[in-house]
């Protein structure tokens, strides 16, 4: 039965590290906890980059794990260390992204941010492309891709996330597939 449960994406990724590894760095060794760092790094930065468009992603990534050193007295073990991180991470950007709104221009209404996209130059490298479409999205838009469709959180809870409806979610997240679709093609 257990096998049927739901899972979030975080928890589809086996824990690697040992558990005595979090208790030590819980305990305040910091040997412990850069093996931590060590282990979560690629994971936590990979996040961090898809969200904000590899804009300060290697600052944001030091500010997720010095939050992480600063609140690991209160993981709990409740879920994995990497389940725990990685929501860590995704508060930490949001957190960011709400700080920065008065520089940003999200959430544009109309149909001519679609204008505002240049065309790509023809490459045949896919991978690179993507990354480049994603970096031109809206930050909000941006923002709930990747959480959406590369971390796998449903509309309800991004809505929350983000204090947004979910119906905001929705067309944030259609907006962005028809910008990287006209950006791709």
């Amino acid at each position: 039965m257990e096998a049927f449960a739901l899972r979030s994406p975080a928890d589809s990724v086996p824990a690697a590290e040992p558990i005595p590894d979090v208790a030590r760095a819980a305990a305040g060794d910091v040997r412990a906890f850069e093996d931590l760092y060590r282990t979560h790094l690629p994971r936590v930065h990979a996040l961090v980059r898809r969200m904000t468009g590899g804009r300060e992603a290697d600052e944001i990534t030091q500010d997720v794990f010095v939050r992480a050193w600063q609140k690991l007295g209160t993981f709990r073990g409740d879920a994995s260390f990497s389940t725990w991180l990685h929501r860590l991470a995704v508060n930490v950007v949001i957190e960011r992204f709400r700080t920065e709104q008065a520089r940003r221009a999200r959430m544009h209404d109309g149909e001519e941010i679609f204008e505002t996209l240049s065309a790509p130059p023809q490459t045949r490298d896919i991978g690179i492309d993507f990354e480049a479409a994603l970096e031109k999205l809206p930050d909000g838009a941006r923002e709930i891709f990747v959480l959406h469709d590369v971390e796998g959180y449903k509309h309800h809870e991004i809505a929350s996330l983000l204090e947004i409806s979910p119906g905001t979610s929705k067309a944030q997240l259609h907006r962005a597939r028809m910008m990287l679709r006209r950006h791709l093609t």
